[in-house]
């Protein structure tokens, strides 16, 4: 596997993750960006560690950040336990949301056995708040598709599929999306979801200064867009 590494030091790896692949080994048993990532370290250092940060879903690419030491792993993870992080996505989705930007706040419940997540009440037990702010910064008329607008999202809670789960609730599914977008639920053909990690920035487990990352698409439908 080819790695696209943004930034290397003693404590971490940012990489760019490319869609389709999984960001840690999983049932599938396919080619995980982790275990090359591994492989990597390996030609430099015997028994090299990985300790993963912000898991990104197969679909999804974009920014991801490995931790390469224990310690550098529990800084970071309490980190994102605090909600200390900044994680940005770019989305394109189908129709256009009626505000220019909006705060979504939902109570999520994963469904374990179909692998998808949906909506539910404050009072269900197994639901968890899920908090994101999108802003619209284009929309643009397709032959095929309709209206498509281009979305940045910030997000403040790190819930099973939320972003897919939140727009698709607000009647703006991503594109690409075969399981919360009926459009391509339905499509026999395989098709990249438009949803891409843009940033993530936290403080830097060693300095603590503030670090950041960013990556941009460069895949349809985001070529629709002026980045």
């Amino acid at each position: 596997m080819e790695l696209n590494i943004i930034y290397e030091d003693n404590h971490i790896l940012c990489m760019v993750k490319p869609q389709g692949v999984p960001s840690q080994s999983d049932k599938t048993n396919d080619e995980d960006l982790m275990s090359g990532a591994l492989k990597y370290l390996s030609k430099k250092e015997t028994n090299p560690y990985l300790g993963l940060i912000q898991r990104l879903d197969r679909p999804v690419g974009g920014v991801i950040v490995y931790a390469k030491n224990e310690f550098a792993n529990k800084e970071l993870s309490k980190q994102v336990q605090l909600r200390q992080t900044q994680k940005e996505y770019f989305a394109v989705v189908c129709g256009k949301p009626e505000n220019q930007k909006e705060i979504l706040e939902d109570y999520l419940k994963k469904l374990k056995t179909i692998n998808m997540s949906k909506i539910t009440t404050a009072d269900d037990k197994l639901g968890k708040i899920a908090t994101l702010e999108y802003e619209v910064l284009d929309s643009v008329e397709t032959q095929e598709y309709g209206t498509l607008t281009l979305l940045k999202i910030k997000l403040f809670t790190g819930r099973h599929h939320q972003i897919r789960v939140q727009l698709s609730n607000k009647a703006m599914p991503i594109w690409g999306d075969n399981k919360y977008n009926k459009v391509f639920m339905k499509k026999k053909e395989f098709t990249q979801i438009a949803l891409w990690a843009y940033k993530f920035g936290f403080k830097h487990p060693k300095t603590k200064k503030y670090t950041e990352f960013t990556s941009f698409p460069s895949c349809y439908p985001f070529t629709l867009f002026k980045f």
